[in-house]
């Protein structure tokens, strides 16, 4: 299972990031559901955002790494990033 976290104050750029990452997350659970089962957080307390190297919100945390800082990746992206960490956590 895959940890998602998303990182920031709950501002309109947080919430795009948390809609792509549902949206990518969405499209790669159609073909192999199994391999793509996660939780998606939104992390939004300031001493549990700083306890990863971020300097600018919005963040993306996948299973403990942070894989984007203050920008909006875009899904494919962010697909490639889950992808990636579904290899890893096989």
């Amino acid at each position: 299972m895959l940890t998602i976290k998303v990182l920031g104050p709950g501002c309109r750029n947080c919430q795009v990031l948390a809609q792509k990452a549902t949206e990518a997350l969405e499209t790669l659970a159609e073909t192999q559901p199994e391999e793509y089962e996660a939780t998606i957080l939104k992390v939004t307390e300031y001493q549990d955002i700083m306890k990863y190297p971020i300097m600018y919100t919005p963040g993306l945390v996948i299973n403990e790494k942070l894989v984007s800082a203050g920008r909006i990746p875009t899904t494919d992206e962010i697909k490639g990033w889950l992808v990636e960490a579904a290899t890893q956590a096989a």
